[in-house]
C-alpha cells in the first residue's frame, strides 16, 4: 500500500534557520555631513561651529538613524563630532562616526552580537542567503564565527538548497 501523504522533510530535518535581515533596524537613515559648516571646505571656524549648533533645529533628526561624517578633504578636530553628537542626542536614536554604510554595519552587527546562542548548541543551522533588504555581508562572517564553537553544521542559502560551510568533527569514542 503506498502513502500519498506529502512529508515536508526541509521541517521535519531539524535545521534552524537564521534569517540575517531580522537583524535590521527599522528607522530612517540621514547622514549629517561636516562639510558645508567648513570655511571653504577647508577649515572649521570654532566661533562660527559653535552658533551653528545653538541655533540650528535638531528637532529635524527626531527619531532618525544619523551617520556623522565629513565629505570634504579636511581635518575636523575630534570635538567637533562630539558637539554634533551631544546637540543630535535628545533628538536622534542612533549617533554614529561614519558613513551609511558602516552605521549599517554596526546597526546589524549590535544586534547580532545580543543574540542568544545558547539555542544553537550541536544544531544544524542554515544562514538565509536570501532577504528583501539589503544585509552587510560582514552580519554572515560574524554570524559564522560566532555559530562554529556550538552548531553540528552551518549552511548557506534556503533549507531547501544550501551550501555547506562547516561541519563540526564527530566526538566519540
Amino acid at each position: 500500500m503506498m502513502n500519498d501523504e506529502i512529508v515536508n522533510k526541509v521541517a521535519n530535518s531539524g535545521i534552524v534557520t537564521i534569517d540575517p535581515e531580522t537583524f535590521s533596524v527599522d528607522g530612517e537613515r540621514v547622514v549629517f555631513d561636516l562639510k558645508p559648516l567648513l570655511f571653504h571646505e577647508l577649515i572649521l571656524k570654532e566661533q562660527d561651529f559653535r552658533n551653528f549648533i545653538k541655533t540650528n533645529d535638531w528637532s529635524l533628526y527626531k527619531d532618525k538613524l544619523v551617520a556623522l561624517t565629513c565629505s570634504a578633504d579636511a581635518i575636523v578636530p575630534t570635538w567637533a563630532y562630539m558637539l554634533i553628537a551631544l546637540a543630535l542626542e535628545p533628538y536622534a536614536r542612533f549617533v554614529f562616526f561614519g558613513t551609511l554604510d558602516e552605521m549599517e554595519n554596526a546597526l546589524f552587527t549590535e544586534r547580532v552580537k545580543a543574540l542568544d546562542l545558547r539555542s544553537f548548541k550541536d544544531a544544524r543551522v542554515v544562514i538565509k542567503g536570501c532577504s528583501n533588504k539589503p544585509v552587510p555581508v560582514n552580519v554572515y562572517v560574524l554570524l559564522s564565527s560566532l555559530l562554529k564553537p556550538l552548531a553540528k553544521s552551518i549552511m548557506y542559502g534556503e533549507p531547501c538548497s544550501t551550501v555547506p560551510l562547516f561541519k563540526a568533527p564527530k566526538t566519540g569514542l
